[in-house]
């Protein structure tokens, strides 16, 4: 895996901004009543995001490290006007939707983590794959938890009618106390798979194909489990002997 496809794959899914590292939640839990509205903010913070880490990165050896943060904020407001104006011109039902929260993409602890994180210590080619896996990322995790929130709190999908006439909606979803148990079950699945993950990494790290034919078992090694056995063995006869 190369330097640019590990930042995706970090974004995306290792340092998931949402589900993994649980920032920029004011966006993620208020516009995510619907999938559309969720895909409509996370693509507008990733377009922000990527701009802000390019535009940072090339600036990086200008802006003196005494005030980089009142930098990168000017940086990020005057990318988060743009793209607020150009969502009212052409996407008004969606900027009308978002409301407040598409201004509010200047103070996104996202953006600003990996202006001061990343951008600000790497090449331009890095910073821009950085900002795109974590834009889509966050868009990702928005993309879920809206079609949960939707599909189960309103029986739409897009909003397109998906549940049979007979389901009765749980409206709770589509307010603020379905927004945190979906989004409490999403970070749960993710931890879950991550820690799977790391203890099947372990395992493979343990296991050294050189010296043994090959595992006893997905967790430990043959030769390993051998070697600890006679130790405890050995032990034993001495304290015996004793």
């Amino acid at each position: 895996m190369n330097q640019y496809t590990e930042r995706i794959y970090n974004g995306l899914i290792k340092e998931n901004p949402s589900m993994v590292m649980i920032l920029g939640m004011c966006p993620t839990l208020a516009t995510t009543t619907t999938v559309i509205n969720g895909v409509g903010m996370g693509l507008s913070t990733t377009v922000v995001l990527v701009l802000a880490n390019v535009v940072i990165s090339l600036l990086r050896k200008v802006i003196p490290d005494e005030v980089r943060i009142p930098a990168f904020i000017v940086v990020i407001a005057s990318l988060v006007t743009v793209v607020d104006f150009l969502m009212q011109g052409y996407f008004p039902a969606l900027s009308q939707s978002l409301g407040v929260y598409i201004p509010l993409i200047v103070v996104n602890c996202i953006i600003l983590g990996r202006a001061e994180a990343f951008a600000s210590k790497n090449s331009v080619g890095l910073s821009f794959f950085d900002g795109l896996g974590m834009g889509l990322g966050f868009t990702f995790a928005l993309a879920i938890l809206g079609s949960i929130r939707e599909l189960i709190g309103s029986g739409t999908w897009a909003g397109m009618q998906v549940m049979p006439k007979a389901y009765v909606p749980i409206s709770i979803f589509v307010l603020q106390p379905g927004a945190f148990f979906a989004l409490g079950c999403m970070i749960a699945v993710m931890t879950a798979i991550m820690s799977r993950k790391k203890k099947t990494k372990t395992a493979e790290q343990d296991c050294n194909p050189a010296d043994c034919a090959g595992c006893a078992s997905s967790a430990h090694c043959g030769k390993r489990i051998f070697e600890e056995t006679a130790k405890a063995g050995l032990k034993e006869d001495g304290g015996d002997k004793a």
